[in-house]
């Protein structure tokens, strides 16, 4: 029997899956079908997302997060991974579906969210999943979390010199921060050089999302931790933002 006629939701979904060479299950899909039912219900009480079509939320939401796979190396069977303001759940829940392997954590700021990943975690009967609440520049100065992570992802809408100041310090060395970004990025990689440099990393590749799925520009910037990171780093909350570490010459 096939796919289509066990579960037929999801269609969208699954067609872009299988050009990633991912094609899911029929549990899988179950799993994101719950996903968007409670994404749309708590959304109505929660800020999570501006995308609520059911046919966006599969393309942008979904299987813009599962673009990610493409830039994984081969890992270790458990390897560890951190969602960097995973907001709702967004790219790090939909590659726990995908990769039921993964051990997961779920960092958030914001309580309401965090409540609805707990919420979601349950929901989708997901194991080794972690949901942690607090700012990077805080959590990622504690050792249970501090270059902890063969991949550290952030879907965040934040320029690239503070995303590698908030995601690198998580990464353990060999392992590769991952940045979901939109454009043309030329310009925001110019101005991170500076920061990739000062905490431990070094650009692999920018990985260009080539599906008719998506009709703008995507792109993988993939970041790998070659040395430690300076204990001063992350700075303090809101320091990144503020001050974020450009060159000199990529300031103006």
């Amino acid at each position: 029997m096939e796919l289509s006629q066990l579960q037929p939701d999801m269609e969208r979904l699954n067609r872009g899956a299988m050009k990633l060479g991912v094609g899911l299950n029929p549990g899988q899909i179950e799993q994101f079908s719950i996903y968007y039912q409670e994404l749309v219900d708590w959304n109505k009480r929660v800020n999570l997302t501006a995308i609520t079509d059911y046919e966006e939320v599969q393309i942008k939401h979904f299987l813009d997060s599962l673009t990610v796979i493409l830039a994984l190396k081969p890992p270790p069977a458990d390897f560890h991974l951190i969602d960097v303001g995973s907001g709702a759940g967004l790219p790090g829940i939909p590659l726990k579906i995908l990769r039921p392997e993964i051990k997961l954590v779920l960092l958030e700021a914001t309580a309401k969210k965090a409540a609805f990943l707990g919420h979601l975690k349950q929901r989708l009967g997901l194991d080794n999943v972690t949901i942690v609440v607090g700012r990077a520049e805080e959590v990622a100065h504690l050792g249970e979390y501090r270059e902890r992570f063969e991949v550290v992802l952030s879907r965040a809408v934040a320029p690239l010199p503070t995303l590698i100041e908030l995601t690198l310090p998580f990464c353990t060395i060999g392992g590769s921060f991952i940045a979901q970004k939109k454009g043309d990025v030329d310009r925001e990689i110019e101005r991170a050089t500076k920061a990739i440099s000062t905490l431990g990393g070094n650009l692999r590749e920018v990985k260009r999302i080539d599906l008719e799925e998506f009709s703008d520009q995507r792109q993988l910037i993939i970041i790998d931790k070659i040395s430690v990171t300076p204990h001063q780093y992350p700075r303090r909350p809101g320091v990144p933002a503020k001050r974020p570490l450009v060159s000199n010459e990529a300031v103006h």
